[in-house]
């Protein structure tokens, strides 16, 4: 890449994996970049501490990593060499139901749709044409908003679906309960209502993505990942300033280009009169989505589900029915918290004994879940996150040895980008999907200024593209 004619120097203000991404794709085309982060470590919200007992390593924020295994940009670095090592559990996900049955995400859609029941042949016409054309479909979903599909019918084909509510699309195309709930569970993850519009998308990308690729989880923990981007960015002669705290985009010194992962919210902070004030005004409109209230647990043992397969997966899905998923997901959005709300649990010692003094399965271990609550919230999701898991592990809690909880206020103390809890960098409505957070996309209303961060397309996920999509954008600005 020889495109840095023009801008020979460039601030990335934020080391998550989106401004590392972007101060990558710079320094590959030979700028001088420089990385500014606020905390004493890299990641942002891909990060790993000891949160609730010495030797039990928590991931942070995320944990398990379908569309960063799948990305495009991240496919294409070495990031082996400096240390990433993915761990693909036995199962992709697993969903318990109050009969004492789990379904399970397997790794192909015929082994997903033998568990399936009456909806077996259902679930295989609606999913395997999208997983045999995925590593095309992902390039299409992750790529620019604004492009020439590559693979005009694979997409068609997919936003025939997408662009259905998942509540309509989950009973259009399937009969029983099991199907229902297993696509429910993965369309839970838009933190959108799943009768609005579009809330089939998110869905429908990673029940495919399970079963053509995998949903990993890394070795040693999250920051693995961060670390190895980081590493990178030093091998191509990037310098990264941790520990440093921008708090107005002067502070960065000379520099041709600056982009910022972070949102519209500290981007106005940051940048003040450079921007203009209509532009300011759009920002001031960019809508963030739900909260998420978020506890880690040390375990003297495995979560005792009552159905063993759960076992076999990092990932599970808890919330029963889609009718009880949809209920939950939609109570944000009133301002309320769930009762019974859906529950998404990650159990990665299961798979990687580096997370504990004492891994393996017969050993300790670590878990933690979250649910999303209306943004800002300051309740306590904690007993009813337990009663949850507890409703299809008995004796769960007796396994907890301690505990780290996380309510909005202090996701947000911990990454600014989390703003009221939101995880994905903005509400992820059908408009904030094309426009975000504004109609110029990465161009942040000034010269030479850019936003890099999930609050711009292709949107939250551990993926990079955000970032990468925002350094070619300004390559080309400038060259």
């Amino acid at each position: 890449m020889r495109y840095a004619r023009l801008m020979k120097r460039a601030a990335i203000v934020g080391a998550g994996p989106n401004g590392l991404s972007a101060a990558i794709t710079l320094a590959r085309a030979g700028v001088a970049v420089t990385v500014f982060e606020a905390e004493a470590t890299v990641g942002g919200a891909v990060r790993t501490a000891e949160l609730t007992l010495p030797g039990f390593r928590h991931d942070v924020g995320s944990s398990v990593y379908p569309l960063g295994v799948a990305s495009p940009f991240f496919r294409e670095l070495p990031l082996a060499r400096f240390g990433l090592r993915w761990i693909e559990p036995e199962a992709v996900m697993a969903h318990p139901l109050d009969d004492g049955s789990a379904v399970m995400l397997e790794h192909s859609v015929e082994a997903t749709a033998a568990g399936l029941g009456v909806d077996r042949a259902a679930w295989r016409r609606l999913m395997q044409p999208l997983a045999a054309g995925w590593s095309e479909l992902c390039g299409e979903v992750l790529g620019p908003v604004v492009h020439l599909p590559r693979h005009p019918l694979l997409l068609a084909r997919f936003g025939a679906s997408a662009m259905l509510p998942a509540t309509a699309l989950a009973k259009m195309r399937f009969r029983g309960e099991r199907a229902r709930a297993l696509f429910a569970g993965c369309a839970a993850h838009s933190a959108r209502p799943l009768g609005s519009i579009a809330s089939s998308a998110v869905g429908l990308v990673l029940a495919v993505a399970g079963q053509a690729s995998s949903w990993p989880i890394v070795e040693g923990g999250a920051q693995a990942l961060s670390d190895a981007l980081a590493a990178y960015l030093v091998s191509l002669g990037g310098a990264i300033l941790t520990g440093v705290r921008i708090r107005d985009l002067r502070e960065v010194g000379e520099a041709d280009a600056i982009l910022c992962d972070v949102t519209p919210r500290q981007l106005r902070l940051l940048a003040g009169e450079r921007l203009s004030h209509s532009y300011a005004k759009k920002l001031g409109r960019f809508a963030y989505g739900p909260g998420v209230f978020k506890v880690d647990w040390a375990l003297s043992e495995p979560i005792p589900w009552r159905a063993p397969e759960c076992l076999r997966a990092a990932t599970v899905h808890v919330g029963g029915t889609l009718g009880e998923i949809a209920a939950a997901e939609s109570a944000p959005w009133r301002g309320e918290a769930a009762a019974r709300p859906f529950v998404l649990v990650t159990q990665p010692s299961l798979f990687d004994a580096t997370r504990t003094p004492a891994g393996g399965p017969a050993g300790r271990h670590t878990a933690w879940a979250y649910c999303h609550v209306p943004n800002g919230w300051q309740g306590s999701a904690l007993e009813a996150i337990e009663a949850q898991v507890a409703r299809f592990a008995p004796g769960f809690r007796e396994c907890v040895l301690a505990r780290h909880v996380m309510g909005t206020k202090a996701l947000e103390e911990a990454n600014a980008n989390l703003v009221g809890g939101d995880i994905s960098g903005g509400a992820m409505t059908l408009g904030q999907m094309v426009a975000r957070p504004t109609l110029s996309l990465y161009r942040a209303g000034a010269k030479g200024l850019y936003l890099c961060s999930a609050s711009t397309p292709p949107g939250g996920g551990v993926h990079g593209m955000c970032g990468h999509l925002a350094a070619l954008r300004a390559l080309k600005d400038f060259g």
